[in-house]
């Protein structure tokens, strides 16, 4: 190298919580792939093991949550972190480890992904989690990232048509002071929108044309961890949405067709975006 180059910039260190999927496609494994296709530099935290492909969840393991907690505590007292994304998160008692050993060291941006249910329509959160979730997590996160039916369950509000989506991401807002990106893949029509909510009532929508494809396992966990490692990067939060979603879709896109069902995303196919 000359020694007139200039160095090569810091990789942003984003810190993924989330359980494994062994069959690749979603999970740690595809926060790992997404924050490094983006420049990142990859830490994990796994809250759980999972026995899945493209065809479902055949078998879940949690971790234990003081388990869970020593990996977080591990990552940032030494390599620290500029962004922290939260996924798959199976029980209260998980949400309850995690939630208090985030919040004291704050300081830095968290996307959290309420994974409730995979893609395949396995549940992966226990019913009284979901309460949890709410009470510990949401009030903390910067953006949560929910799609329709997860939005629905965290407001106990109809989710069915453009208005009442907007009222229930203002209420999550309102209450619990984050940023709501209200993912409308589970809409209708060959339009889908994806609407951004501030708590200061600022909103944004993003849409685009449906791609008629079964290989979307792992879209909302691509999408958080690609938001994540753009807020390390410095992008502001409308940004680094719109970049995050130009990625899952270019990751549908190369999809490489794996699995007998809902296949992964091609996330090493697909450039960096600037």
């Amino acid at each position: 190298m000359s020694e007139d180059a200039p160095p090569a910039p810091t990789p942003p260190r984003i810190l993924s919580i989330a359980g494994s999927d062994s069959s690749g496609g979603a999970g740690i494994q595809a926060d790992i792939k997404t924050i490094t296709m983006l420049g990142g530099y990859a830490m994990s935290a796994i809250t759980a093991v999972t026995a899945q492909n493209s065809l479902g969840v055949q078998s879940i393991q949690a971790l234990p949550p003081e388990f869970v907690a020593q990996q977080i505590t591990s990552c940032l007292d030494d390599i620290g972190a500029d962004a922290i994304k939260i996924g798959m998160l199976h029980d209260a008692s998980m949400i309850a480890a995690v939630a208090d050993t985030i919040s004291q060291i704050p300081g830095r941006p968290i996307v959290l992904d309420p994974v409730m249910v995979a893609t395949s329509g396995d549940p992966l959160i226990e019913t009284d989690a979901v309460a949890a979730l709410i009470a510990e997590l949401v009030g903390i996160a910067d953006l949560v990232t929910p799609n329709l039916p997860e939005l629905a369950m965290l407001t106990g509000m109809l989710c069915d048509d453009q208005e009442s989506i907007a009222a229930a991401a203002m209420t999550l807002c309102d209450q619990h002071g984050c940023a709501v990106l209200a993912k409308g893949g589970h809409g209708k029509g060959d339009q889908l929108t994806d609407r951004l909510f501030d708590p200061n009532g600022r909103a944004a929508s993003f849409t685009d044309a449906r791609i008629d494809t079964e290989h979307t396992h792992g879209t909302g966990c691509t999408l958080s961890s690609a938001i994540a490692t753009f807020l390390g990067h410095g992008q502001d939060l409308e940004h680094a949405v719109r970049l995050g979603r130009q990625f899952v879709r270019a990751g549908i896109a190369h999809a490489p067709g794996f699995g007998a069902g809902h296949g992964p995303l091609g996330h090493q196919a697909v450039r960096r975006l600037d």
